[in-house]
Formats: C-alpha cells, structure tokens, sequence
C-alpha cells in the first residue's frame, strides 16, 4: 500500500484507505499479513478505497441525514458509533435495516419516487472516525462524556418536561458536526407536513407482508461492504429489539423521541392493529406533542440558557429515589403473597359443554386460576384450574362499550387451550390483567411491578375515555389536520370533521401532560397493543408441508396461524436449552428443558436473521443497570454470529 501511495505521487490523507478483495469480499484489513498468507493469486482484482463512505441514513422520524460511515467495521460497531454522535444511548437496541420494495410500484417508478422522497437535511457527520471521535454529551470542564454508557452520576443532559438540553446547545453538543447544523431534527418531533407522504409510504396489508419487511436486516457481525450496501445508498436505522434498557428522559431526549416516532409511523401506516378508541387516543396524543413542540422550539429559540443547579437536581432526585412508596405495609408485603378473589365471567370457546360466558368465583393465587361455582364452595375441589406459567395473554377492551375481557392462550401438550376472562369493571380488569401478565413471566403478585402494572393499565383505559362534557372542548380549529394523525382506514370509515371533533374530545385526557410525559406516554400504550414486539417470519416447520408465520419477542416464540394471526404454540426462552442452526439445509433447532425441540426451515429469508434475534434477545436480557462498563461485544457475536 505504501509502494501504491508512492507510485500515485498524490499529495492527500490515505490514512483511511484499505484493500478490498471483490471476490472473496474481504477487507485486508492486516496489514502485517503477506498477499500470499491472505490467499491471494497474481490475476486477483483489488481495490484501493477508503473506508469511510456515505451512507443516506432514514432515522426512525422519517428523516434523511448523510452519514460518513467506516465500510471495513461490523454492522453492530458501525450502529454504535452511530448513536454515539446522534446521542442515542443503548445502540444495541437499533440495526439497519433495507428499505422495503413495494411489490404494486415498478421499478423503474420506484427509483424515482426514491429519487424524490429523499430530502436530504442535516451536515455530513463522520462517526467515531479515527480522525475524530465524536463524543456528545453534557461538559464537565473541557471533557465531554460519552452517552453510550450507563452511569450512576451521570449528569442530566435533559429538561425532563420538555426534552430541551439543559446546557446551552455548543456545549450539548460538544465539537459534533451536528451542533453546526440544526439539532432539533433529532430530540423534536415535527408534525407531518402533509398527508400526501403517508400515501406514499409502502404499507404491509397482511402479516406476510410484515414477515417480508424483515428480510432486509443487516447481518451485525459483517461489514457493509460485506452484504453489498452500495456508497450512498439508503438505509433505515430503526430499533430493532423491542426491549427498551432504562428510558430515562433526562439523558433520552433523542432516544425518547426517535422511539416515538418509530412508533407513530408504525401506527399509521397499521403495521401495528390497535382499536378505534386506542386510535383517537393516540392521534389526540400526537395532536397535544405536535402543538408543544412547536411552543417548545418557540421557547427555546427565545430562552437557550437556562442555570440549572446539579447538585440540587441530584438531591431532590435522591430523595424521591429513597422516599419509594409509603412504608407502612412494607413487612406484609414481604411475608404474604396478594391474592385476587371475585366472580368472574369465563367462557371456553373450543368445549361445547359451555355456550357463552359462565359466571364462577375465581381465586387467583401465586399463578394458578381456580374456578368454583359460588363463593361457598371455595374450600372445595375447584371446577377448574388454570397454570398460567408460558401463557399468551390478550387484551379486548372496549371502553363505550363497558367491555373488558382478557384472552388466555394456555399451554398444553398439544398447542394451546383458550379461554376467556371477562371483567365486569375497570379497576377488576386492571388488576386480573396486570396478575396475568406477571403469571404468564413465572412471576406473582409480590412482585415489585404488580402495583405498577395495575396503574399503566388504568392510565391507559383512562386516556381512551371520552369527555361527556362538552364544554370542556376546543372548537376544531384548522391546524388538526386529521389525515396526518390517524391510519387510511379510519379516514375512509368517517369524514374529517367528525374524526376531529373525537381526536380533541380524547385529548381532553392528556391535555395537562408535559411534552415528554406525553411522548413517553405515547410509547408505553404502544408497548401495551397486543402485537407490540413480535417480529414476524415465515417458517416451514418440521412435519408440516405449507409455511406458517414464526413471530419472536424478547421472552419467547411464537407459532402463528398465517391467515389470522392466531398463537398455535407458544416457547419461552427461560425454558431454553440451545438452540443450533444447520447453515446447509438453513434449519434453526431448538431444545427446551421439559419440551420436545423445535425444528423449522425459514422461508424467504436468511436463517441467519433468525439466529440473530434469539441471539441479540438473549444478550439484552443479561443488561443491569449496575453495569458501569461499556457494551461486551465479544459476548453479542458470540450469541448471534453464525458460522458457515
């Protein structure tokens, strides 16, 4: 390389530059290595080419920013250097992603549109370059902390009301490219300018179409240069694994944002099902973050230093930290298991013994469900039984309606046995709901986040309520715009004027929030849909001639019925032994402790992806937050990188 650089004779940095081997794609990255040691023959094609290149990233508010990224580097340390100059914390929760080719637009149409959509913003900015690392972050002195780490004094970079940098922007963000452009595309969600860009967006119609969206992620543990992603090319940074590690708005304004974002577009463009009233719950919530943001940048523009004093947050921080909860009941928390004891409507739909809805007195200890026919014979031999360990659990509400029923799909040797819970009021409902989430983790109401649930869960019906009191209502103004706050569907079902007068009559209920409790708001009802998390794939398992749907959270996996989405059967991860994967015939085995293995062949995507999330959910699940060390790479490619 030197004899090449002399031979050019031109003046410039080469420092960058590295050979390419086309052919067996390999970077020669060892530069104390011999050609020959590489395997390199007299007639083989090199390239001279620098490592840094542009990337068009798409960020998850739809955004297109220029990156200069380094081509020779895995995919997981490129996402981190990523984060670091966009101030993300946890990058292992995000990847790349190929943007989805719409199979109805002709290519030739497509790259045009392509072509059309791709409004460039932002600087260029070089990531973790070795010329400059960018470290972003709050200043103390002249030393700038990464982002990237947890810690316990970390300083909050953050307004935790309104998102906005408690330090002046410079200093916010230190000597990144970003602070010479316009920041606020990252920690301020714009409102979409026109509904004309949600018509244009590629939306999946049925879970197969989802299930093909997720061909295009990277491989994490090769380069770009590796899977063929092109100088210049387009492609999506998006979180990848639904498992969100200590969201906290005063260091995750960016992260809290873009996670809201993905979200918001998810809802839209109904790559998500959610109900009509969780619907106008979340275009009212949209509707209240569109009008602070506004009033937010307003602010800022007009008030950009603000004196904060550290030691007095960290004190009173402190202070609700040691405060907790009341104290009074703390030893009968600790010696006694909560029970829940009512009567309870249940129905199994695959018994023909049972025709409709049953009324029993059900007792629900630890995580069992015992069912008897009135209160008297509680001391009794229950009429059944329920262990809800490994269970499916669904909610079907419906607030005007006074409906607030809860689907079980239970374990048993042979697939799943359905049943349903119905509930006669709220506050029953929140409580039956948030002990059978827990039950189905192997957890019981002595849980510390019991409580917790119970309150998410009423907030969230709370918020789907509608004001009955009209005065209370904002005339519908212009600027509500609801083609840009609700999904196609409900703009064909009813007219604009009356999806309006229900947006601002839902936003009643969250009118008072703050613009971060609104938006951190906004993520957790997502992260209460039903089919929150679940990665859809196509599958062919073992025995079984037609594809079926695999879906993979972050506790478990899922066998789908294609046509409707339905659990068949259901494997948690706690009950995993290993799991192998057959690079031949791309066959993913899996073997469970007291379970017979699971065996299936992926359709239409590489196995490899698949391995990748069981993998990359395992590695998160081994995140604490006393962990003050930075990311063990090491220990993610071990989990998720295969060998072929």
């Amino acid at each position: 390389m030197l004899k090449l650089v002399e031979k050019l004779d031109v003046k410039k940095d080469w420092s960058d530059h590295a050979l390419w081997w086309e052919k067996k794609k390999t970077w020669l990255l060892k530069t104390h290595w011999t050609l020959d040691k590489y395997g390199i023959q007299a007639d083989a094609r090199l390239l001279f080419t620098p490592q840094h290149k542009l990337l068009r990233l798409q960020l998850p508010n739809m955004k297109h920013m220029k990156v200069k990224v380094n081509f020779s580097d895995r995919v997981f340390k490129a996402v981190s250097d990523i984060c670091k100059t966009f101030n993300i914390r946890h990058p292992e929760e995000l990847s790349l992603l190929r943007k989805p080719r719409d199979p109805k637009k002709k290519k030739k149409k497509l790259e045009e549109a392509e072509e059309d959509d791709l409004q460039l913003e932002g600087p260029l900015l070089t990531p973790g370059s070795a010329s400059e690392v960018v470290y972003i972050g709050p200043v103390k002195g002249s030393i700038y902390s990464s982002p990237g780490l947890y810690s316990k004094t970390m300083t909050p970079t953050y307004d935790s009301r309104d998102g906005s940098p408690l330090s002046p922007t410079s200093a916010w963000f230190g000597d990144s490219p970003l602070s010479e452009g316009n920041p606020s595309i990252l920690a301020v969600s714009q409102p979409i300018s026109s509904p004309d860009i949600l018509v244009k967006l590629y939306k999946p119609q049925s879970l197969l179409d989802k299930a093909k969206i997720n061909q295009g992620w990277l491989d994490s543990s090769r380069s770009l240069m590796e899977q063929d992603v092109k100088e210049n090319e387009v492609l999506l940074l998006r979180f990848k694994y639904h498992s969100f590690f200590d969201l906290n708005p005063k260091y995750d304004a960016i992260r809290v944002n873009q996670l809201y974002e993905q979200a918001k577009w998810a809802i839209l463009i109904e790559e998500i099902e959610c109900t009509e009233e969780e619907m106008m719950m979340f275009a009212a919530l949209q509707y209240h973050i569109n009008k602070l943001s506004i009033m937010a940048s307003d602010n800022h523009m007009n008030n950009s230093e603000k004196e904060v004093d550290e030691v007095d947050a960290a004190l009173s921080d402190l202070e609700i930290t040691l405060e907790g909860g009341k104290t009074s009941n703390t030893l009968g928390d600790i010696t006694s298991i909560p029970e829940l004891a009512d009567y309870v409507k249940v129905f199994k739909p695959k018994k023909l013994t049972l025709k409709g809805y049953k009324q029993y007195w059900c007792t629900f200890k630890d995580i069992t469900i015992s069912c008897y026919k009135s209160k008297e014979e509680a001391h009794g031999t229950p009429a059944h039984q329920m262990n809800l360990r490994g269970c499916e659990v669904t909610p079907d509400v419906n607030i005007s309606g006074q409906k607030f029923n809860i689907k079980l799909l239970i374990p048993v040797a042979d697939g799943m046995n359905e049943i349903w819970l119905r509930c006669d009021t709220e506050k029953q409902y929140a409580h039956w709901m948030a002990a059978c989430r827990l039950a189905s983790k192997g957890k019981t109401m002595a849980d510390s986040s019991y409580n917790l649930e119970v309150q998410n869960i009423l907030s969230f019906l709370k918020m789907q309520h509608m004001n009955p009191d009209p005065q209370f209502i904002e005339p519908i103004t212009t600027d509500i715009n609801p083609e840009c706050l609700v999904s196609p569907r409900y703009l064909k079902k009813y007219k604009n004027k009356q999806i309006s007068a229900r947006i601002l009559e839902a936003h009643q209920n969250v009118a008072q929030m703050s613009l971060i409790e609104a938006k951190m708001r906004f993520i957790q009802a997502w992260q209460s849909l039903p089919e929150f998390g679940i990665t859809h794939f196509l599958a062919k398992f073992q025995g079984v001639k037609r594809e079926e749907l695999m879906g993979i959270t972050y506790n478990r996996l899922i066998r789908m019925d294609a046509s409707n989405g339905d659990a068949i059967k259901t494997w948690r991860f706690s009950n995993m032994k290993q799991w192998n994967v057959n690079w031949e015939i791309k066959m993913v085995t899996v073997e469970f402790a007291d379970e017979p293995s699971l065996s299936f062949v992926c359709a239409e995507v590489d196995c490899k992806v698949v391995h990748e999330f069981i993998g990359g959910y395992i590695f998160l699940s081994t995140r604490a937050k006393d962990q003050n060390e930075s990311l063990d790479e090491e220990m993610f490619y071990k989990l998720t990188s295969g060998w072929v």
